[in-house]
């Protein structure tokens, strides 16, 4: 067993000295942040991630192409089906069609265990003890989720402008950048819902299941029209329509305000949740 050795006095003094939880705050934020995206290349997390919305950004525009070729070449039983030719706003449909519901379950499985499983593996403890504040692992976990998450967001965007733009040409339509807006600020809210379960729910799974719970109660709650308006979920929900005009930019404000809303008091629960939490 080793000894455990006393500070003399001048080494203690130079502890002291040296200590600045001020300081030690801000390295420590950016120190954390950095080891969280480097653990993300090394356990691949970060490399499938984006590989899936790589993915997403392709197969959107092609699926939306070869669509009413895969349709008329299926049996119907002799009927003839006559479809019109597929435009930059099918490609779009089927990019947000993607990303809400594939794209949102990978960011579920990739982000569910991020909390969760540090407090299994009691990893978190050795950190702690360094100094670290908890306030701090929250935050810098936080950010570095939300960083990959813009990556692997802002890369499928491009990638799919970019094959849209090739196989169907240039064509403008409304309400693009906002739809967009939308399903990114939704993505950052799903991000705190996550952080705010796990500090909640025990066990590996615990906050990826209470998520997914808070998840589907959310999409129930979009039947009433009362509620809609209020409901983070509608950002995920309206994007086609507000690209073909069905639906006016000035109704989804109200919704965004009230998820950013919602994303700040889910992360400040999460750190005063943590700091209570036994570990």
């Amino acid at each position: 067993m080793n000894e455990i050795k006393a500070l003399s006095k001048n080494e203690a003094t130079k502890a002291d000295e040296s200590y600045n939880p001020g300081v030690l705050g801000i390295r420590g934020y950016f120190a954390f942040t950095k080891k969280e995206l480097l653990e993300q290349i090394r356990t691949y997390k970060l490399l499938i991630f984006l590989a899936a919305f790589l993915v997403f950004g392709l197969m959107s525009p092609l699926l939306a192409k070869l669509m009413p070729d895969i349709l008329s070449s299926m049996d119907m039983g002799g009927i003839q089906l006559e479809l019109p030719n597929p435009t930059v706003m099918d490609a779009y449909a089927q990019f947000f069609k993607n990303l809400t519901q594939m794209g949102i379950l990978v960011l579920l499985l990739v982000f569910g265990g991020s909390l969760s499983g540090e407090f299994i593996k009691g990893t978190l403890l050795q950190i702690l003890a360094k100094g670290l504040s908890r306030t701090t692992v929250i935050l810098a976990k936080f950010t570095a989720a939300v960083l990959i998450w813009t990556g692997g967001f802002l890369l499928s965007v491009v990638i799919n402008y970019i094959y849209t733009l090739y196989l169907f040409g240039e064509e403008h339509l409304p309400n693009l950048f906002l739809s967009l807006f939308c399903l990114w600020l939704f993505g950052i809210f799903l991000i705190s819902l996550i952080f705010l379960s796990s500090t909640i729910a025990p066990g590996a799974f615990g906050g990826l299941i209470l998520s997914v719970i808070a998840l589907a109660a959310m999409l129930m709650g979009n039947i009433s029209d009362k509620v809609e308006k209020y409901n983070p979920v509608t950002l995920v929900s309206v994007n086609t329509a507000l690209l073909n005009g069905t639906r006016n930019a000035e109704t989804v404000y109200l919704t965004i305000i009230i998820t950013a809303v919602l994303t700040i008091v889910a992360l400040l629960l999460s750190v005063l949740l943590f700091k209570k939490k036994r570990m």
